[in-house]
């Protein structure tokens, strides 16, 4: 059985430090053990009993080697750099560019086409706009021009008919009045102006006796001559209106006229002012 020398032989190398860490822990221990005994002691009565102990260790014991850590490994080198190889600038290719171009400027064209076809649309329909609000103007205008129509139509209408209730009411006026013509007459004077029936062989009978004409003619032609007299039937004047064809006999139915100075006054009394004479050779 090996002794404990030859353990100790074999074992590690003893440590210098070793017995006093050893020593420091033996105190360590007994201050501990006694400041527990103290403490469970201090409030008995004796205080005389006292109690030592110590603590040997009957086999030294070495510390565990310190731990190495080992080294970091060395970095990796890096990769041997490659040699940076430069692409070679393209070489220009002459029908790409000019294909380019050509593409460009189509699309140029084509651009313009969309702009100017665009402009066009605008312009047609600003123009058909413009052509709408026109009619719708000029539809308007007819339509104002249809009511003005209308509304003057129904003014005259009125007009016509206030002008007919007019008459009647002053035909009625003048009937109140005492106004001596017919039920169908259509004037509004109070009586008639014009002569009567029979004024006319009146008129005729007081003027051919002073005729004088002793020619023969052919037919029996007229003279027609218009006389205007004065409010008592004094001739005025007396004017030849139309010919019967034959001067002499116009001139003969003149100055019988003259010679006849007044004109009879009809049934009412009154003499027309204006008359027109129409005497025949052969009446």
């Amino acid at each position: 059985m090996p002794s404990a020398a030859d353990r100790i032989e074999f074992g590690p190398p003893r440590d210098a430090g070793s017995m006093r860490a050893f020593c420091f822990a033996l105190l360590a221990h007994a201050l501990l053990i006694a400041a527990l005994t103290w403490g469970v002691n201090w409030k008995r009565t004796d205080q005389s009993v006292a109690f030592e102990a110590e603590i040997w260790s009957a086999v030294p014991q070495a510390a565990a080697p310190k731990l190495v850590e080992p080294p970091p490994p060395p970095p990796p080198e890096p990769p041997p750099k490659q040699p940076e190889v430069k692409a070679a600038p393209p070489t220009p290719n002459v029908d790409i560019a000019l294909e380019q171009e050509k593409k460009r400027k189509l699309l140029q064209q084509q651009k313009e086409r969309e702009e100017l076809q665009a402009k066009k649309d605008r312009e047609q329909k600003a123009k058909e706009d413009q052509a709408r609000k026109l009619a719708a103007q000029q539809d308007a205008k007819k339509l104002e021009d249809q009511k003005l129509a209308k509304q003057r139509e129904q003014d005259k209408q009125a007009q016509t008919t206030t002008a007919k209730q007019r008459e009647e009411a002053l035909k009625r006026m003048m009937g109140l009045a005492g106004a001596s013509g017919a039920s169908e007459s259509t004037g509004t004077a109070r009586q008639s102006s014009g002569p009567s029936q029979g004024y006319g062989a009146r008129v005729r009978a007081a003027v051919k006796p002073n005729i004088v004409f002793a020619d023969d003619v052919s037919g029996n032609p007229i003279a027609e001559v218009e006389v205007r007299t004065s409010s008592n039937g004094t001739i005025i004047s007396q004017r030849l209106v139309k010919s019967s064809g034959n001067a002499a006999w116009d001139e003969a139915v003149i100055k019988a006229i003259i010679r006849t100075g007044t004109m009879p006054r009809d049934v009412d009394g009154r003499v027309p002012s204006a008359m027109v004479l129409s005497m025949r050779v052969k009446d």
